[in-house]
């Protein structure tokens, strides 16, 4: 006999969300560890908010849900909280029942100020490190120091001359003139983004395209490759080195050279 398709939602739910989470999911041992270290800077927590007034969204909460976010490369936290709404494993992972209300994306920007402000992020990765060196999975024999190219939001038309002399404020000339990159020369001695202006023009080879950016650097153990220190710094043509070199130098028994 065929069954009919009629969808009939029951008036009362007893599963549990966890139910719906296998059993060996490796966002089950990725939670424990997590919420272990959340706990040994619960102190760093309750200095970041005030004492009294209107209960705010528990920032274990939105530091499980950004680390949803880098686990499974969502690109905006806009698309962070639209999964959420639907999809049960991130509920369960941040700690939403079925029935919670998803928080505004804008809510991780109010707050991530206040958390880089206390320096919750760092707190928590070191935290995260030391739980491996306790476990023993961290060695002080090899390490590896990396460099990256973080891009900027800033456009290739938002890198002006600094002294105010450029041409496309003319009148009529408009926001978006073309410009000709290849003849212009552009330096960072003598341009700025005017959205980004911390920001530099950079490139990491020298077949590869000139973007706007900053530099992001990485110390690895090369046992079981855990990132055990990170850093950012200007796009500049020496951070690279340097800043691996202060890096190394700061490993336990270190000789860096």
């Amino acid at each position: 006999m065929r069954g009919a398709d009629i969808t009939q939602e029951a008036l009362f739910i007893t599963v549990h969300l966890e139910s719906f989470v296998p059993k060996k999911h490796p966002l089950r041992a990725i939670r424990t560890l997590f919420n272990l270290a959340l706990k040994r800077i619960d102190w760093l927590l309750d200095s970041a908010y005030c004492e009294y007034g209107r209960e705010s969204i528990p920032p274990e909460r939105l530091l499980r849900a950004q680390l949803l976010q880098v686990l499974y490369t969502i690109r905006s936290e806009r698309q962070l909280m639209e999964q959420m709404n639907y999809n049960l494993l991130f509920r369960w992972f941040v700690g939403l029942s079925v029935d919670d209300i998803v928080w505004n994306h804008f809510t991780f920007s109010k707050n991530r100020d206040r958390l880089l402000e206390h320096e919750v992020i760092s707190a928590l990765f070191t935290e995260i490190v030391e739980m491996a060196r306790k476990k023993n999975l961290v060695s002080d024999e090899h390490f590896s120091v990396d460099g990256t190219l973080i891009q900027a939001w800033a456009s290739q038309k938002s890198f002006r001359p600094t002294k105010g002399d450029d041409d496309d404020e003319t009148p009529g000339s408009g926001r978006n003139k073309e410009r000709d990159f290849r003849v212009e020369k552009r330096t960072n001695d003598t341009h700025a983004s005017t959205t980004d202006p911390d920001s530099r023009i950079y490139k990491k080879s020298r077949g590869s395209e000139a973007k706007m950016g900053y530099l992001g650097h990485t110390t690895m153990e090369n046992r079981i490759s855990l990132i055990v220190n990170a850093k950012a710094s200007l796009a500049t043509g020496t951070a690279e080195r340097e800043t691996a070199l202060n890096m190394l130098a700061k490993l336990p028994g270190s000789t860096a050279c």
